[in-house]
C-alpha cells in the first residue's frame, strides 16, 4: 500500500477523514478522525489536545477519505485494534 502525501483540497471539503499523525519529537503515533485535516492538525500542534500535547510537533503521515462520518469513525476504531496496529506496522510509517 502506498502512503499518500497530504495536501488540502477545498473541493473535497465535505469528506470525512481517518488520519494517523506521527510526532516529530519522538515518533509516537496518534489515530483520529475529522472533517477538516488542516484544522485538526493545527489544533493538535497548538497544544489544545491533552493526549497529544507532550509530543508536539505532529505531521500527517497517512489518511483515508470517507463519504460519511460513520465510515471514518469505524476505521479509526479499527486502527486502534491489534489487527489495525499490524496494518499500520505494514505501512512502515
Amino acid at each position: 500500500m502506498t502512503v499518500r502525501s497530504w495536501r488540502f483540497d477545498s473541493s473535497r471539503a465535505h469528506m470525512f477523514y481517518t488520519y494517523i499523525l506521527k510526532s516529530e519529537k519522538n515518533g509516537a503515533l496518534y489515530k483520529g478522525h475529522t472533517e477538516n485535516l488542516q484544522t485538526r492538525l493545527n489544533y493538535h500542534n497548538s497544544g489544545k489536545v491533552k493526549s497529544t500535547k507532550a509530543h508536539i510537533p505532529w505531521q500527517i503521515v497517512y489518511f483515508e477519505e470517507f463519504d460519511i462520518r460513520e465510515g471514518a469513525i469505524a476505521r479509526e476504531k479499527y486502527f486502534k485494534t491489534a489487527a489495525g496496529r499490524r496494518f499500520i506496522d505494514k505501512l512502515s510509517i
